[in-house]
Formats: C-alpha cells, sequence, structure tokens
C-alpha cells in the first residue's frame, strides 16, 4: 500500500499514470515573474506537472498540483499551464481524442501574491474544463492531498464528470481559517480537526453527492477508481447540459429542503437514516461506501456510483 495523502504530486502522477511525458518539463523552468518581484520563493514549475500519460492502455491527459509549494495555490503561470494542457486535448480530440484528462488537485486556492491574475487564471481554467467537457472528453479530479481542495479549485472540481476523494481529502469553497477569520471561532473553529474533516472530509462530500466516488488512501486505490470513472463516463454524454444543470440543482435544492436546518454532519447523517453516526465516521472507505448504499434515505450519490467505488477499493482492476 502506498498512501497518495504522503506522495509528492510528481509520485502522484507517475505511479497514476504509465509512460508519462511531462510537457514543460523541470528544465523549462516556467516560474511566476510576479514572486521573483516579491522576493517570494519561486519552484521550477511553479507547482503544477503536466503531461499525458497511460491509464489501462488509453491514453490521458493530467495535471498534479503540488500542495508542498504554496500550498498548491494558483498563479498566472499555474493557471496557464493548466489552460494550456486543456487546449492541447481539445486540440487533440478531432483526431487522436484522449480517453479523459485527469486533475490531481491539491489546492487552497487562489495565490493572493498575485491577486487578479491567480483569480483570472481560476475562472480560465474553469472555462477551458467546460470547454473539454463540451469536446467529449470527460474530466475526473481527484482529490486526496494533505491541503484539500479549496477556493477556485473547488469549484474547478465540481464542474468536473467525476470527482475521486479519500477519506482524508477535503472540498469546500472556504477554508476553515477563511470561514473563523470571517465569522469568529463561533461559527466555525479552525482548530476543531474532527468538526473540519465531518465537514469538508471525503465521507461527508460522498454522502452529500459532491464527490462520486470515495477510496481508501492507496495509489493503487486511485488508479483502480479512475480508470472506473472513465469507463462511467464513455457511456455517457462528458458535455454540462442542461438536462444535467436541471439535476444538480434539483440534487441541491433536496439536499437544502431536508438538511437547510441542520448545522453539524452528525445530524445530517442521523437525518439519512444513520442510527450511531458517530461509529460511520470510523468505518474504513469500503465499509463506509457499503452502508451508505444501504441508507433508508438515500444520500445524493446513486447506488452505481456507490458500486463502482465499492468496486474500486476491493479490486485490481488495471
Amino acid at each position: 500500500m502506498r498512501s497518495y495523502l504522503e506522495a509528492t504530486a510528481r509520485q502522484r502522477i507517475t505511479a497514476l499514470l504509465a509512460h508519462f511525458e511531462e510537457f514543460l518539463p523541470p528544465a523549462k523552468e516556467w516560474i511566476s515573474p510576479h514572486l521573483a518581484q516579491l522576493n517570494a520563493s519561486v519552484s521550477f514549475d511553479d507547482g503544477v506537472i503536466i503531461g499525458q500519460g497511460q491509464l489501462h492502455g488509453q491514453t490521458v491527459y493530467a495535471a498534479a498540483q503540488e500542495g508542498g509549494f504554496m500550498g498548491g495555490a494558483v498563479g498566472e503561470v499555474h493557471g496557464a499551464k493548466l489552460v494550456g494542457l486543456m487546449r492541447r486535448a481539445i486540440a487533440c480530440a478531432e483526431n487522436d481524442k484522449p480517453a479523459a484528462l485527469i486533475l490531481l488537485a491539491e489546492s487552497g486556492g487562489v495565490r493572493l501574491h498575485e491577486a487578479n491574475a491567480g483569480l483570472i487564471a481560476v475562472s480560465e481554467v474553469m472555462r477551458a474544463v467546460l470547454a473539454v467537457r463540451a469536446a467529449g472528453i470527460p474530466v475526473i479530479v481527484v482529490i486526496g492531498g494533505s491541503n484539500g481542495c479549496f477556493g477556485g479549485m473547488g469549484i474547478v472540481a465540481r464542474c468536473a464528470n467525476l470527482v475521486l476523494m479519500s477519506e482524508e481529502a477535503r472540498l469546500a469553497m472556504s477554508g476553515p481559517e477563511v470561514i473563523e477569520t470571517a465569522s469568529g471561532v463561533e461559527e466555525f473553529d479552525s482548530r476543531d480537526r474532527a468538526l473540519v474533516w465531518r465537514t469538508s472530509g471525503g465521507k461527508h462530500r460522498y454522502l452529500m453527492g459532491d464527490c462520486q466516488m470515495l477510496v481508501a488512501d492507496d495509489i493503487d486505490a486511485f488508479r483502480n477508481a479512475a480508470q472506473l470513472a472513465m469507463a462511467n463516463c464513455a457511456q455517457k454524454n462528458t458535455a454540462l447540459t442542461l438536462d444535467g444543470l436541471e439535476a444538480e440543482q434539483a440534487m441541491l435544492a433536496s439536499r437544502l429542503a431536508n438538511y437547510g436546518n441542520l448545522q453539524e454532519p452528525m445530524d445530517i447523517w442521523s437525518a439519512m437514516g444513520v442510527a450511531q453516526p458517530e461509529q460511520l465516521a470510523m468505518l474504513e472507505a469500503e465499509a463506509f461506501v457499503a452502508l451508505a448504499a444501504a441508507l433508508p434515505v438515500a444520500s445524493a450519490t446513486s447506488a452505481t456510483t456507490a458500486t463502482a467505488a465499492t468496486t474500486a477499493t476491493t479490486t485490481g482492476v488495471r
């Protein structure tokens, strides 16, 4: 077992994909011009790796954000690399369409050092994700790093076809410290790690329908789940349609109607029919997914996806 959480971005992407070929490798030294002007540290790849490789014998385009550099925050060059990767995928779609675009996301959001340039970069990434989907290429987001996926990249993740998470992963718009700073510790105590994870962690996001597959913190489990996600997407329309938007809106409206007056995730789990929600938090991913599929009040995640997620944690799909 190899921990996805403890691996670097470069280790993750080369372990998930066979024959990985990096675009703009370290020798190219694509670094942010803004950070140097502020006497801030720079990175030879500006905190993101892009390229193509093979997953289960199929060509995929992929990017991996490095949480060890500024928490994976997006700046102008960082965003431009992501957009360039997506535009290249679209350009190949007519002759040699990749099977998927996979984003290994780990980011605290926009890089404050670069302010407007970072905000514009994230908006361009969102537009590029939707353009990739419109070109018939599924976009799969993988979240399992210690920094989670927050801010603009949290929105990017929800623009994708599918989101895969581990229990240790986190997904949200605003991070715990941001909420505490803006609204006070009474609203959200960022030092309460149990509260943080049961609010934005993989298990709660899975039950809420914000991610479609929950896997163990293991690189092989993520690879298996990504391959199954590709197979699921191959049978569907990858583009964002009006029907898809209406289904998403219906899911959010149902969530608000059923749980809008509940502030504690454990209370939401109880409302879903979990008899002892505190024990649910201690289950391994496989057992958790099986229990979620059997809830008397169905979560936002479909039984079909739940079955696929369970398979991903228990089989050796390559």
